[in-house]
């Protein structure tokens, strides 16, 4: 969302109308206006699991010429605020729109280009950018559009007028706005085919109509009692019921019309006569499509998620019904012109493509794309590379969830659930398995056996499932498997797989753990928690319940370390209980200040978070088994769900209040806090840190937001409970690889903060500052000659006996090429009033030390000339200097010995002068006294700098003595 907002942002010149949207869009989405601005950690990446809504699909199919495959076939379903254009061969997506303001109504195509109504305009999209839109003049909201040649037919919201465009030229003009009559409600709009300029508007009171749009007058109306009832069955005519769904046949004149009663009419619209009617049970009609392959069937499909198939030539018998088509209504129905393959779109957030290899073959699901019907409660991450999530929702699904590529993505099968649900006549959702509480996998031996443990909602066994396999797995274990058991058997609240992947455990509602072995299915051991510890009921204040039964404590959290040393449960009551993985004893007890609602282990680091009901965070080192930090997480609204990073530097919390924060560990402070639209019911975060997941109370998608500080640097600081910002939530992206990058690499901006710390040259004046260089710079210029000395070479460097005679070198490392060489030993020549002039010209040191003798003020810049030169460097300026230039750089060391500024440089460069020019200082008179000076200071210095090591010596043996 962030990176699209900023990419409308610098197209505001080109299209000033989007970029007035997309502002509102964003002031909308952060309307609190009196908030700081935030440094936020987590930035809108994408979501994942998003198919369909409601909104019926529009299908498109193109033919090419010499095309051995078929039409192509496009599909294009509607998200919400955003659209997304599917290839049908594949079922792979194409393009995703942008976001618009207002949720989106209806959906058209024509060509390249897609139509969509939002709010009161109708957008128009080429290749997924808008690229112009018309509004309506009324400013109320459109709910239907229709393409009609050059022109764009829309109806308001409330279907009292019918708003033309013309849109064959660049510049879109209203053309009319025809006003339907008091008592007709229009609701959809379908052009008969061979009909010129004239359109079929359906009414919600069950009528239709027949307008001419050019001279704008009502041709016919069509009575509601003939539309929909016999002759002999005028009592069912005492209710008008809406037309719900209304479509062309491949025959002229006839129409296929469809009522929120279930009914079905075949209609001939020049006769005003009615062909055959049909009837569907349980549900209203919501589509209806003619097959255009030469074979007479109409299918529809009812809001109970059935699908109908009608033989025509047989007076409307019905050939084929498939119940729980969808899990839920059905939203659209279309039949591939030309081909037996029907497609279906649900409100199950799925589209599906069904084969029918005969008339009278019972059809097949041939291929589909769906995701959750139901907003997911539970997402975990499956593996160590972060890029599949298991996620479980009230759909009474497990699915699994692929980062990098939605096409990867499934459902864990539960089973031949249809085919049991066909033989007991029974909807397929209600032999699901019942909603997951509980997820935990481990990877390790995923190859071999079960990798993945699931507890669901009031049952007493445990499931295990393959990945690898796609399905639900071998084993099904029983916690009330148990002999001469004499108290009752709890529900399983929780789940634990090792990080070995041999063992799995679960935890009852009565306060028992029980193990069994991932490869076989055999129990191997149980723990039990014990009765209830007397701190636990002396803080409740349960006189009355001293002996509280083991089966009271119910079990909320369970974990197991890194080597399985030990297992730790968390009971409602807040306890704690370590037990010893082999000999199953209870080690010990922490009691808790409130009841534990559910923890988290972070076995690379050996940190336990516990949840509480005080709406803290506990985190527990396992290794001390003592709570280490305590984490507020407002007052507001009880913790969701924790998630730990991979470093386990970060533990981001999330809870009723809408806002997910997250903690540094290390110092206990919040650095990060934003709120979401909706409620975030449960979190992950990647273990290679990349992204965070979430799921929210009212989307069955799963958000990503990137972790900006993998991207850039982003300055860390402490925030309180009032710098929260309002965050969107991240929208549906596209395929394709350039929008993932420009949405990552426009992650890090505005992260440094104002107040950033600069280490100053110089401490404190009464100090001594070294030159901070590398001290093997001055070892070496004091034994510089010692190790030109020890380099010099044995020999005379040879002449290569190879070389070939016209491709003459040089000398060095890099072969070089010395073409021109003769050349330039002509132009090299010197001459003696070149050396006259070299002798007379000054060196770049001899300069600077001439302008610190002037200014003392230029000193620094002279020292930092010096620091920059390699020792070779240096000790052949100082070869170099003369006598006035020898005077000046005594009389510059001293001035940088008395501002206590690179001491050990100064050192280095004395003893350098001194054994060059010794001989020279001793025979001047001037020199000497420059010399002597130098003395009395650098004595001065040299003990200033003793006197500090042994104040530092004497303060370290004091600190080690005392420790």
């Amino acid at each position: 969302m962030a990176a699209r907002n900023d990419e409308d942002a610098e197209m505001i010149e080109v299209r000033p109308r989007k970029r007035i949207r997309s502002s509102t869009k964003r002031k909308r989405a952060t309307s609190p206006t009196h908030l700081p601005r935030v440094p936020i950690l987590f930035a809108p990446f994408r979501a994942l699991g998003l198919i369909t809504n409601h909104i019926p699909f529009y299908i498109q199919t193109r033919s090419y010429k010499d095309a051995t495959e078929g039409p192509r076939i496009h599909i294009l379903t509607c998200l919400g605020r955003s659209w997304a254009l599917w290839e049908g061969g594949k079922m792979g997506l194409l393009f995703v729109g942008p976001e618009v303001q207002d949720p989106i109504s209806c959906l058209v195509m024509d060509g390249d280009a897609v139509w969509a109504a939002s709010g009161v305009h109708v957008i128009k999209y080429l290749r997924g950018k808008e690229v112009s839109r018309v509004s309506n003049p009324l400013q109320t909201p459109l709910a239907f559009v229709i393409l009609f040649g050059t022109q764009l037919l829309a109806l308001t919201e409330d279907g009292a007028r019918m708003i033309i465009w013309e849109v064959s030229t660049n510049e879109q003009a209203l053309s009319t706005t025809i006003q339907f009559d008091i008592g007709f409600t229009a609701t959809s709009i379908l052009h008969p085919a061979t009909y010129l300029n004239k359109v079929l508007v359906a009414g919600k009171e069950g009528d239709m109509q027949l307008w001419n749009i050019r001279t704008q007058t009502c041709i016919h109306k069509f009575s509601n009692s003939l539309l929909r009832t016999l002759p002999s069955q005028q009592h069912m005519n005492s209710l008008s019921s809406p037309i719900t769904a209304l479509t062309q046949s491949p025959a002229i004149d006839v129409v296929g019309v469809g009522f929120m009663s279930g009914e079905i009419s075949v209609y001939d619209v020049r006769a005003d006569e009615r062909l055959m009617r049909m009837y569907m049970d349980n549900g209203g009609i919501k589509a209806l499509s003619f097959r255009s392959d030469g074979h007479p069937i109409l299918a529809s499909a009812s809001s109970s998620g059935h699908i109908a198939l009608w033989d025509l030539d047989s007076g409307g018998r019905l050939l084929h019904l498939i119940r729980g088509a969808h899990d839920g209504a059905v939203s659209a129905l279309e039949w591939v012109p030309g081909q037996s393959v029907l497609i279906s779109s649900g409100e199950d957030n799925s589209v599906k493509q069904w084969l029918y290899e005969s008339p009278t073959a019972v059809p097949r699901l041939l291929k589909f794309r769906s995701g959750h019907h139901a907003p997911p409660h539970l997402i975990r991450f499956y593996g160590e590379d972060g890029k599949q999530l298991l996620s479980a929702s009230a759909d009474r699904t497990l699915r699994y969830i692929s980062v990098v590529r939605d096409s990867r993505s499934y459902e864990m099968s539960q089973g031949s659930l249809a085919r049991k649900a066909t033989t007991l006549s029974k909807p397929l959702t209600s032999l699901k398995f019942p909603p997951i509480t509980s997820i935990s996998c481990s990877s390790t031996r995923s190859k071999d056996w079960d990798d993945v443990l699931t507890a669901h909602a009031d049952e007493m066994c445990v499931r295990s499932w393959t990945v690898l396999n796609k399905r639900v797995g071998k084993h099904t274990f029983n916690s009330a498997e148990s002999s001469k058991r004499k108290s009752p058997s709890g529900v399983v609240k929780c789940v634990c797989v090792t990080a070995c992947g041999n063992f799995g455990l679960a935890g009852s509602s009565t306060g028992e753990i029980h193990m069994w072995n991932m490869q076989s299915g055999l129990k191997r051991k149980s723990f039990k928690v014990g009765p209830c510890p007397q701190a636990v009921i002396d803080r409740l204040e349960l006189s009355s319940m001293t002996k509280t039964k083991a089966s009271q404590r119910s079990i909320t959290g369970l974990a197991s370390d890194a080597l399985n040393r030990a297992v730790i449960a968390t009971t409602s009551d807040g306890t704690v209980n370590f037990f010893d993985f082999h000999t199953c004893t209870l080690d010990q007890v922490i009691v808790l200040p409130t009841p534990a609602s559910s923890m988290m282990l972070q076995r690379d680091s050996g940190l336990l978070a516990i949840v509480c009901d005080d709406m803290v965070v506990r985190i527990i080192d396992i290794e001390t088994r003592r709570v280490v930090r305590e984490l507020a997480c407002g007052v507001h609204g009880r913790i969701l769900d924790i998630a730990f990073s991979s470093d386990s530097r970060w533990i981001v919390v999330t809870s009723l209040d809408s806002v997910i924060r997250t903690f540094d560990i290390p110092t206990g402070q919040l650095i990060n806090a934003f709120r979401t639209p909706s409620v975030a019911t449960s979190i992950a975060f990647s273990p290679t840190n990349d992204f965070l997941a979430t799921t929210h109370v009212d989307s069955v998608g799963i958000f990503l937001w990137a972790n900006r500080s993998q991207y850039s640097e982003v300055a860390f600081r402490a925030i309180s409970e009032d710098d929260i910002a309002e965050v969107a939530l991240p929208s549906m992206q596209g395929s394709e690889e350039d929008e993932a990058l420009e949405a990552l690499e426009k992650l890090g901006v505005e992260d440094k903060p104002a107040d950033v710390f600069s280490t100053p040259s110089q401490l404190d004046g009464d100090l001594v500052t070294l030159t901070l260089l590398p001290r093997a710079r001055w070892q070496t210029l004091l034994n510089l000659e010692v190790i030109q000395q020890r380099n010099k070479p044995k020999e005379p460097p040879k002449k290569p006996e190879h070389a070939p005679f016209f491709l003459p070198t040089l000398p060095g490392v890099e072969h070089r090429f010395a073409v021109e060489e003769k050349k330039q030993e002509m132009q090299d020549k010197h001459t003696r009033r070149l050396d006259k002039i070299a002798v007379n010209s000054q060196s770049t040191l001899q300069k600077l030390l001439v302008e610190s003798d002037k200014n003392s003020s230029s000193n620094d810049a002279l020292f930092d000339y010096i620091k920059s030169l390699s020792p070779a460097a240096i000790d052949l300026e100082l070869r170099l200097l003369a006598f006035n230039s020898l005077k000046q750089f005594l009389r510059a060391i001293k001035r940088r010995l008395q501002s206590h500024l690179d001491f050990e440089a100064v050192q280095a460069l004395q003893n350098v002068v001194l054994r060059i020019h010794a001989d020279v200082i001793i025979e001047n008179e001037d020199l000497r006294t420059e010399l002597e000076e130098l003395v009395k200071v650098q004595k001065k210095e040299s003990g200033r700098v003793l006197d500090l090591l042994a104040s530092s010596l004497g303060t370290l043996g004091f600190v080690r003595d005392i420790q």
